[in-house]
């Protein structure tokens, strides 16, 4: 899918860079001179536009207009405005997609939703390797399910092949590793737990705005991700959910709070749900955050996906080449084939922590994940060829360097 080889020296790279199609939308986003940004899968730069968003919502809707501002403003039809737009990006339909909330928050409600339409199934299927987070939320969903539940682990109880049959309810998958980097057959793993009668639920919080996916091509139950890392809305700013037009009439939302009522301003006493996707609404949304991932969604308006996903195969390509190049015994834990490689870089390399800090120092920004991954993220939006190369020389000079030895290096923060 690659455009092209990778190059083979900087002054390629330049050329290459030269000659990039997504080149303008660099200047869509605020980044630091002389730093090179490989942290776009935890949280994406600011964009350039979000400043003065949140300026004129902070001192004219909210300083001048007041409450007037939730029908002026439109902050009422935020969540189902931007979920729309956001739905473009994962190839869904209007009328499926809503921003609000947090990602456990939303994995939550569809993981209820789904256990609630298969009413005669009692098992849950998750990664043993997801995030946390994910974990925990299964966790949580079969504790409040009204009936006993068990879960099955892909990767600790068997291949999820061996996992399927008419118990599971549904299964919850991260559409790339968070880790690794490895990414998921979403057509032939849908397909596979449809045929066993269950429900897909998609985590896209590392692959949303940088990997195509297909809502309705692949006929996907439930999505939900985030919006702070590929897309750029902010620290913390509200995250996704998705929920299939087919399902949306019987699908229930746990959290039956006031938003997803089908009349919020009639004040019934009796929840009544909305007949669409805004029954998983809950309560009343962050209108400032909003801002910021309606600023994230301007910065990418009018991008083909495709395209931010070619260049990014071109990205990482390039860096796993320069590594292996440069540093053959370290262990790329990343897939170098491409259908299976997400928009990062894993390295396994037991005083990981340490260089990464180092790196940072030098104005190469990438992230560890314990007990021992370097982790670094390729947002092609933003990141040139020229970057990547660099990159690599001082992942190269910091090993070469011994860094670990420095124990300042050593010391850790409290977000890795």
């Amino acid at each position: 899918m690659t455009d092209s080889a990778a190059p083979v020296s900087r002054a390629a790279c330049v050329v290459r860079d030269a000659d990039d199609p997504l080149r303008a939308l660099r200047d869509r986003f605020i980044l630091p001179d002389g730093l090179i940004y490989l942290d776009g899968n935890s949280l994406g730069p600011m964009p350039r536009a979000a400043g003065a968003a949140f300026a004129r919502t902070i001192e004219e809707e909210w300083a001048r207009d007041l409450i007037k501002s939730w029908n002026s403003a439109g902050w009422f039809d935020l969540p189902s405005k931007l979920g729309d737009r956001l739905g473009v990006l994962i190839g869904a339909a209007p009328g499926q997609t809503l921003v609000c909330d947090t990602t456990s928050i939303n994995l939550y409600k569809a993981i209820h939703a789904a256990i609630g339409l298969r009413p005669g199934r009692d098992v849950i299927v998750a990664e043993a390797g997801s995030f946390p987070t994910d974990l925990y939320v299964v966790e949580g969903a079969m504790a409040s399910a009204g009936r006993p539940m068990q879960r099955r682990l892909i990767g600790h109880d068997g291949p999820i092949e061996a996992l399927l049959d008419d118990r599971v309810a549904a299964v919850v998958l991260s559409h790339v590793d968070y880790r690794s980097g490895r990414l998921l057959d979403v057509a032939d793993i849908t397909r596979k737990v449809h045929a066993a009668g269950a429900l897909v639920i998609w985590d896209l919080c590392h692959s949303a705005g940088v990997i195509e996916f297909a809502f309705d091509a692949e006929n996907i139950d439930f999505a939900v991700g985030c919006t702070y890392k590929y897309l750029n809305g902010g620290p913390g700013s509200p995250a996704f959910i998705g929920v299939a037009h087919r399902l949306q009439a019987q699908a229930r939302n746990p959290l039956s709070g006031w938003w997803g009522h089908a009349a919020p301003f009639a004040f019934d006493r009796d929840f009544r749900p909305d007949s669409g996707i805004r029954r998983f609404l809950c309560g009343t949304q962050p209108i400032l955050s909003m801002r910021g991932v309606e600023s994230s969604l301007d910065a990418l308006d009018g991008v083909d996906v495709s395209a931010l996903r070619r260049k990014s195969l071109a990205l990482t390509e390039l860096f796993m080449a320069r590594v292996a190049a440069l540093l053959p015994d370290l262990e790329i834990v990343t897939p170098r084939e491409a259908s299976l490689r997400g928009s990062q870089v894993a390295i396994a390399f037991d005083k990981g922590y340490p260089v990464v800090q180092a790196m940072i120092e030098r104005g190469v920004i990438g992230d560890f994940r314990a007990p021992d991954i370097m982790r670094f993220g390729f947002a092609p939006a933003y990141l040139r060829f020229a970057d990547v190369w660099d990159a690599a020389e001082i992942l190269d000079d910091c090993i070469g360097a011994e860094v670990w030895r420095d124990p300042r290096y050593s010391q850790r923060h409290a977000v890795t």
